[in-house]
Formats: C-alpha cells, structure tokens, sequence
C-alpha cells in the first residue's frame, strides 16, 4: 500500500506550510502528491512551484480539468512538468461537471466520454512525436476547420522526455470507469468503498478486456481520495467529516445531475441521499450535515481511534487500491505513515 498527499486547490488563499509538508512526506516514504483545481487556483503553477523542493516524490495533478485548457496545451504543460521533475509527472485529468464546465469554462458539458477519449488520444500523439499533429475530431479538429485556413500541422517542439507519461483520469459512473481502464493508466476513484469493490470491477474489467486497452489489471493504478479523522472521541470523529459528505452529496451539482450522490445511491444509500440533497438544496445545511450516517462515512474514509483506522486499513490493503490519497493536517500525515508503514 503506498500513501500519497493531495493537497487540493485553494479556497480564499495558499494553503499554509505546504513547501515544509511536501518535504515531510516524501522523507516520509509518501509515492506522490497531488495539486486540484476547480475555479480558483490552478493545478500546474503551484505543482511546479513546489515541486521544485522535491527530488524523489511523484508529482500529479488531481485534477487537471479537460475544459480549461486545450489537449495541446495540457501535453505542453505535461512535457513541461516532467521534464523540470526528471520524470516524476502524472497527468492526472477529469471531465469535472455540468455546472463547473458551463458556468465556470463557458463550454458545454456535451460527450463528455468522447471528449475524453479524444483529449487523451491527442496527448499521446503528441508525446509520441512520431507524426506531425494532426486530429479530424469531432470534438478538437486539429488544425482548426473553421478558421482562416492557413493553420500548419506542427510537432512538438521540446522532445518529451517520457513517451508514456502517465495519464490517470478521474471518474465516478460506470462508463467512465470503463473508459478509464481502457484509456488510463490509473483511475482516481473521488469515493472508493474497499469492502464493494463488485460495484467497481465489472467496469474497470469491461475497460481492460478491449483490444486497445493499455494497460493490464495488474499494471493499472487505482489511487482514490480518502478522508481521515482521527480521534480517540468517536462522535467527534465522525462529526468532523460529516459537512465533507454532505457538501459533496448534497451541494455539489444539481439535484437531477450530481455525479457524487450517484456513487453512494450504488452503495445502497438512496434514501440517505435523498435527504441530503433536498435538506441541502433547501438551504437546511446543518440539518443536511446532521443527517449523514455513520455507516456512509465508514464506507469511504478512515474514521476513529488509531487502533480503529489500523483495523480498518486491512480493508483497503486487501483491495485493488495501489495508492490511498489523503489530505488533513501535519500530525495526520504522520500517523498515516506509521500505521501503513510501521
């Protein structure tokens, strides 16, 4: 089991600490870490910024979203990256959602699988450099088709240093996930239940068996975000991530189209959500809060005393998860090392 930090994107300002924190985990032993983005700070500017005072850990992003930059762009910053780390870069790319793509990016959330198939498609073109870069579409015509006309097909002018950077993508729905397993690499799971892992695998093997999948089972990375409180005061435990669930369940998209809330509807939560959604959606945020059980918690996070989460981590390490993503504080990173390393 290997541990990676994911320090997300930014709220009203830098998260603190994070150049002493980098450098804690990864002496540590942490495989990785992970910059976000949503519709504040960027995924690319502090990886580089901080990265810099790394020299062994993977650097990724958690996600780089496909709607805020060009495929072009992102295979330039992804040659960029890993040329500045030495070979230590991850893609890591999602599709994020309806609300974010069109009221954030100003495109429409339209084929969003054939979207992503397309962007990772022309990434590898690019890193291959084999060919000058061209793309008929529909989604990224390459080069353009509705110009002036004079666009040149180009190669890209610095060498990658990798061929095959890694591209990991984040996906929730089936379909998605197969997609995932056939064009990833790895696949960043946002809620990932160890003990259900029967919901996820028909996917991830349907994406495995197709002729031009990359990667085999046992090659591929499954690496999900996993919230951690720790605390010998169990109530206090599961309180502290309550308002984490619900906001995701509850406040993250749209009643009729909140991709989160579909993952634990699969889990057998329906009910559960329901309240959720419509206590949160009706501006009843504590009470939305107050309603997640603890049992939803336990599916998805590490909750509890230090002897429950080392109980608990058995869970994860019998699972197909190569990589347990977490954030939290200093002292959280630290136990985490010592109950899965120690």
């Amino acid at each position: 089991m290997k541990l990676g930090w994911h320090i997300g994107y930014w709220g009203r300002s830098m998260p603190p600490n994070v150049p002493e924190t980098i450098k804690m985990v990864e002496a540590l032993g942490y495989d990785s870490v992970f910059t976000a983005e949503s519709w504040g700070s960027d995924a690319v500017s502090p990886l580089a910024w901080w990265g810099s005072m790394t020299s062994k850990i993977r650097l990724g992003t958690n996600i780089m979203q496909i709607s805020a930059r060009t495929p072009s762009a992102a295979a330039m910053a992804a040659i960029t990256l890993d040329h500045l780390s030495g070979g230590r870069f991850v893609l890591g790319l999602g599709v994020s959602g309806p609300q974010v793509v069109e009221g954030w990016y100003g495109q429409r959330f339209t084929r969003p699988l054939a979207r992503t198939r397309e962007y990772v498609g022309i990434i590898r073109k690019i890193l291959a450099r084999e060919d000058r870069l061209t793309n008929e579409g529909p989604e990224y015509p390459i080069p353009a088709q509705d110009g002036l006309g004079l666009g040149k097909a180009l190669n890209v002018m610095t060498h990658p240093l990798r061929k095959d950077v890694p591209i990991f993508l984040g996906a929730e729905g089936p379909k998605n996930v197969a997609l995932a397993a056939e064009i990833g690499d790895g696949w960043f799971p946002i809620f990932y239940a160890p003990r259900h892992e029967e919901l996820y695998l028909p996917h991830l093997k349907e994406g495995w068996a197709r002729p031009t999948a990359r990667r085999h089972e046992s090659e591929f990375e499954i690496l999900p975000t996993v919230n951690v409180s720790i605390n010998e005061d169990i109530d206090k435990a599961y309180d502290a991530l309550r308002p984490v669930l619900a906001l995701y369940v509850g406040g993250m998209g749209a009643q009729e189209m909140n991709f989160h809330a579909d993952v634990f509807r699969r889990l057998g939560y329906e009910k559960d959500v329901d309240i959720i959604q419509d206590l949160f959606l009706n501006g009843k945020q504590n009470e939305a809060i107050a309603s997640v059980p603890d049992k939803m918690i336990d599916e998805i996070c590490l909750v509890g005393s230090k002897a429950k989460i080392k109980h608990d981590l058995e869970a994860w390490k019998d699972s197909r998860v190569t990589t347990i993503v977490l954030g939290g504080s200093v002292d959280t990173l630290r136990t985490m090392a010592e109950l899965v390393f120690g």
